[in-house]
């Protein structure tokens, strides 16, 4: 998995690489395609965030859940208790509470999403301007290097429709993991959670070619 630097990139902050850029100061839809890519940078480390902060509640609660299914085979059993230190089990309130905070990071991660549904907006309106501006063929000139404005739409298509998949399997995980006391599917629901299905290798890559032909990363 690519690993970001733990910086913002600010839309505002721009450095032009890209040899057929002539000035400094980036306008039009050139400068709202780059402020996209940067966008994207941002939500994508905050989503990861996110992911970290879920991952650790989650594991919380699959604990707990384990911890009082022991306890209530040990109260049902003859059997004397283990000799070692007692494993904290936690009660109802204290598991509601690590739900509800499991709920919070998945809310913050549904309104993640929904930023880069406008990301998604905003891409459709630049070409839907450069359509009336130069026609169904597009500009013949590159932005900055060698994309067309179509290219920077796909790519943030296919990052939004990955990302939406995967809020999908966060909020069935939220939805189960509480009331499954089966191991091995405990383990399943945490081993997904942690590694993301939805959102392969891939996507990572094609942020990097985002940010390599916006100018955000030196070619």
């Amino acid at each position: 998995m690519v690993k970001y630097p733990l910086t913002r990139l600010k839309p505002g902050d721009i450095s032009v690489t890209s040899a057929n850029r002539k000035s400094a100061a980036i306008t039009g839809s050139a400068r709202k395609i780059k402020d996209n890519a940067a966008d994207w940078h941002n939500m994508m480390l905050r989503w990861d965030r996110l992911n970290e902060d879920g991952f650790m509640a989650a594991a919380s609660i699959v604990n707990m859940r384990r911890a009082q299914s022991d306890q209530l085979l040990l109260n049902n059993s003859s059997s004397p208790p283990p000799s070692s230190s007692p494993q904290h089990v936690g009660g109802a309130s204290e598991l509601q509470d690590k739900c509800l905070k499991l709920q919070e990071i998945v809310d913050h991660m549904a309104a993640v999403v929904t930023k880069m549904a406008r990301l998604m907006t905003s891409q459709r309106g630049v070409e839907d301007l450069e359509a009336f501006q130069f026609g169904a063929e597009g500009r013949k000139t590159p932005l900055f290097h060698s994309w067309s404005t179509r290219e920077f739409g796909e790519i943030s298509q296919v990052l939004l429709d990955s990302f939406r998949r995967e809020l999908l399997l966060k909020q069935t995980i939220l939805q189960e993991v509480a009331h499954t006391v089966t191991s091995d599917l405990c383990m399943v629901f945490l081993s997904c959670w942690l590694h993301q299905p939805f959102i392969p290798t891939q996507s990572r890559l094609r942020l990097e070619a985002l940010l390599l032909e916006t100018g955000h990363r030196p070619l």
